[in-house]
């Protein structure tokens, strides 16, 4: 008889969910393999498992695409766990791919003595997982490219937050607040010189727009006003989000 799905099996199956691009959900990729080996199930049934997960999310259900429709109601609440406390359930998966060593350990959780409350060092490693979830959820829900340029060069992508970090502790670690942005776009977007629209178009500010004189600055900037972005396969960016970002950071 098949064994249950534990808490912890669904937590590390829906972390793969989020860091794997769409597409890539089946028994031969190595991620599958490896998560399926350190639960001490088969290939077939993780992959089974990130497709009924997919068969959730609201994106996919309008692109017509249902996954298996066999999600059970175990799956239907750790989806809604993820979405109602992205923070603290990146946390704590970050925190169980490191047990089953899906992931290199981190130092301060090896050997950490057992605390009543919350240290500095405990806040920072919290922080420091939350931002791994996030940075590595954000550029896999857009194939790792740029959403802009296209670019596809890991090392100068950024999982931009869209309301930055420091405003909305709720949203820290949520995808849906987070674009896959280049280094430099990164940038003008932190700065408020771009910013995005209601149908995801790339609005510029006066203060860019008079910087195209500089034949560098033209060539980087100006073939993309207006233009939409690549719109992500999952977590579609938070039109409140946006919103918050035109009007309380965006320099017109």
């Amino acid at each position: 008889m098949a064994r249950n799905w534990t808490r912890d099996d669904l937590i590390l199956a829906m972390s793969l969910y989020c860091r794997l691009p769409f597409g890539k959900f089946h028994q031969r990729n190595s991620d599958v393999i490896q998560l399926a080996e350190r639960i001490q199930r088969t290939p077939s049934s993780v992959a089974m498992k990130l497709s009924n997960l997919a068969s959730l999310d609201p994106h996919h259900q309008e692109r017509g695409v249902k996954g298996l429709s066999g999600a059970s109601k175990s799956d239907r609440n750790i989806w809604q766990e993820f979405h109602s406390d992205w923070e603290g359930l990146a946390v704590e998966s970050m925190r169980l791919e490191s047990k089953f060593q899906l992931r290199p350990a981190e130092p301060s959780l090896e050997q950490s003595p057992q605390f009543t409350g919350e240290t500095e060092s405990t806040r920072i490693t919290k922080v420091r997982l939350a931002q791994q979830f996030f940075r590595s959820t954000v550029l896999a829900s857009y194939d790792f490219r740029c959403c802009v340029t296209k670019i596809d060069l890991k090392e100068l992508l950024i999982a931009s937050h869209i309301v930055p970090w420091s405003e909305d502790p709720a949203k820290r670690a949520d995808p849906h607040n987070g674009l896959c942005l280049n280094a430099l776009h990164d940038k003008a977007f932190d700065r408020g010189l771009i910013t995005l629209d209601e149908d995801y178009r790339l609005v510029y500010s006066r203060q860019l727009r008079e910087s195209f004189t500089v034949e560098a600055m033209n060539r980087i900037f100006k073939p993309y006003e207006n233009q939409q972005i690549q719109i992500p396969l999952r977590f579609r960016p938070d039109q409140k989000c946006l919103e918050k970002h035109r009007n309380k950071v965006f320099i017109a």
